[in-house]
């Protein structure tokens, strides 16, 4: 079996199976856009231009029609040269999770073979330099601790700390702990938030 690449820059694929047919090619940061869903969640796009800002950015949606549209809207709300646009072939087939073939009865990102995937990733590895977010120690328990989670008062600090940092404000805890390892490091987190 091959080894992980090190892919440092995120990876933007359409859900949560593909990100984790990525995750067993690659050490990478990698958002979902939850399918059409990044078309009424302002806070994934936001981070995803912030992210652009500082990187390029690897959009691999599905070959078919639904996957053209996400990235078409993707590169609308990204800088083109920011964008590293990676495709799939298009192959008839049914994933291995599904009883039925997809509606234009293609495979998605989840159903490509591993070493496609690969040799699609390899020119962009980078073994010097891993993606900031897989190093980043910041957790779940950290956010709890500081009030950013589990408490009544937890969505308004959330929405202090978003502001802080130009994120849009009514972030889950999930979601504003993936924008806060791939945007600031764990001490400027803790500076941030007073500690």
């Amino acid at each position: 079996m091959q080894e992980k690449l090190n892919i440092p820059y995120p990876i933007i694929v359409e859900g949560k199976y593909d990100r984790l047919r990525l995750l067993s090619v690659c050490n990478a940061n990698i958002l979902t856009t939850d399918g059409f869903g990044i078309f009424k969640k302002s806070e994934k796009l936001s981070l995803i231009r912030q992210l652009s800002a500082r990187t390029s950015i690897i959009v691999l949606t599905d070959s078919d029609g639904a996957g053209k549209v996400i990235r078409s809207h993707l590169t609308s709300a990204i800088p083109k040269d920011r964008l590293i646009q990676l495709y799939i072939p298009r192959i008839k087939g049914t994933e291995k999770r599904k009883d039925t073939p997809s509606a234009e009865g293609t495979l998605g990102v989840e159903g490509m073979e591993r070493e496609l995937l690969f040799d699609l990733l390899s020119p962009f590895e980078d073994s010097e330099r891993v993606c900031a977010a897989a190093q980043n120690p910041l957790s779940k328990a950290d956010l709890y601790a500081d009030g950013l989670s589990g408490r009544p008062d937890s969505a308004s600090r959330r929405d202090d700390l978003a502001k802080k940092l130009g994120l849009p404000p009514a972030m889950t805890a999930n979601a504003l702990l993936a924008a806060l390892k791939i945007l600031v490091s764990y001490d400027e987190y803790c500076r941030l938030v007073g500690r």
